[in-house]
């Protein structure tokens, strides 16, 4: 049996920079719901500003640097892929549209067949 990679956040010091994370966004909404009573782009600033910290402190702690590795590492994997071209994209739609009529018919004389078979040979019912 394989053993899964896990990583997990082992030094006292990254747990306290989530934890602190945590905190600017909870501060963040916190105040901007408790001074109601100031203005609009008061609290937004506020809000905006304990958003702005949280992302700077996750962005210097290690899951942070793994994160924006992941990110980098997508979209160069991104870039590798091959897009097909306007015409290739506008046959292929024809295709599924052309097997989804197919199948409708398909499907619907699999339904009349059977409803000839059950109302009609095995019941008798003659609608």
């Amino acid at each position: 049996m394989a053993t899964a990679d896990v990583t997990t956040v082992n030094s006292t010091l990254e747990r306290a920079k989530l934890a602190l994370v945590l905190a600017l966004v909870v501060a963040g909404f916190f105040g901007y719901y408790a001074m109601a009573t100031q203005a609009l782009w008061l609290r937004g600033v506020l809000l905006g500003g304990c958003v702005l910290a949280a992302v700077l402190v996750f962005l210097v702690c290690d899951a942070g640097r793994r994160f924006v590795a992941y990110v980098r590492d997508s979209v160069r994997e991104l870039q590798k892929v091959v897009w097909p071209t306007r015409r290739e994209t506008f046959q292929m739609t024809l295709y599924v549209f052309g097997f989804a009529v197919v199948m409708a018919i398909f499907l619907w004389l699999v339904d009349k067949l059977l409803e000839w078979l059950l109302y009609g040979v095995v019941l008798g019912w003659r609608g």
